[in-house]
């Protein structure tokens, strides 16, 4: 087991990060650590007051780790740039552990087409039912995300028993897609964001919404600014005239300051 500290400085808070609805395999466990699987591999993170102590299995691994706690961006930075905007600037300091995960982008789409009309713990059922049944054991007893192709061999009936209804439908027609080579995810990372949205959206039942999910939280467009009803909500009542230009280019980091805010200070709302 290899273990190295990354500094936390003001931009890093791991029960911010992993508990902003960004994320569904990470949990936190009982020795205090933020625990789960992702790139077929299992980490720990432990807050450890000015660090995080960051458990894998190489100092390759941590490397990886560090890319997908978005290490390289200066959240302090994005922060300052808002000082101009009081409403905007208080939101953002209150949200000011959240970092943007770099997850992996077949993860995050599946993830999200599940995420559709539901409701984080059962999110996470349906995931873990997947990973259980169709992912590799890991020697931590953790479940691997199945791969499209490995789910792209599955029928309609193979995929019943994780209980996903509706869904199960655009979850096999993304893999067949991803699998097929029709859609390459990576390539979207460096598309224009209009061109990859509406690649994204070829996919049965992706729309706007989980589009934009993938595209900030799997594909690196982080000025992606995904709109649920909770932050059509905070807009209207808020910024009916969008947000103010200062925001542009990081508009979905932004977007994850709106839900965290807002979600703690709901009584806000009022249209004034």
């Amino acid at each position: 087991m290899y273990s190295e500290k990354i500094s936390k400085g003001t931009t890093l808070d791991l029960d911010a990060t992993f508990n902003c609805g960004q994320c569904f395999r990470f949990n936190r466990l009982d020795d205090g650590s933020f625990g789960g699987v992702a790139f077929g591999k299992s980490v720990r993170f432990f807050d450890e007051g000015e660090n995080v102590n960051v458990q894998c299995e190489s100092k390759e691994d941590f490397l990886l780790w560090c890319d997908f706690l978005d290490i390289g961006r200066n959240y302090e930075q994005i922060i300052g740039s808002l000082s101009g905007e009081e409403l905007l600037y208080r939101i953002a300091d209150y949200g000011r552990g959240i970092r943007i995960l770099r997850q992996e982008p077949w993860e995050a789409l599946c993830s999200f087409i599940i995420s559709q009309n539901n409701n984080i713990p059962r999110i996470k059922g349906i995931i873990e039912r997947l990973c259980e049944s169709f992912g590799d054991r890991l020697p931590s007893g953790e479940y691997t995300f199945p791969s499209a192709q490995k789910i792209s061999a599955l029928s309609e009936q193979d995929l019943a028993p994780i209980r996903a209804g509706f869904r199960i439908r655009y979850i096999l027609d993304a893999a067949h897609k991803v699998a097929s080579g029709e859609i390459v995810l990576d390539k979207l990372k460096t598309m224009p964001y209009e061109e990859a949205k509406a690649a994204l959206k070829t996919i049965c039942g992706v729309g706007d919404k989980v589009a934009n999910c993938v595209l900030l939280f799997g594909l690196g467009h982080i000025d992606a600014f995904p709109v649920d009803v909770w932050i059509k909500k905070v807009m209207d009542s808020k910024f009916p005239s969008g947000l103010p230009e200062c925001a542009n280019g990081n508009k979905g980091i932004i977007q994850q300051y709106l839900f965290y805010y807002y979600r703690a200070h709901a009584n806000e709302l009022e249209t004034e």
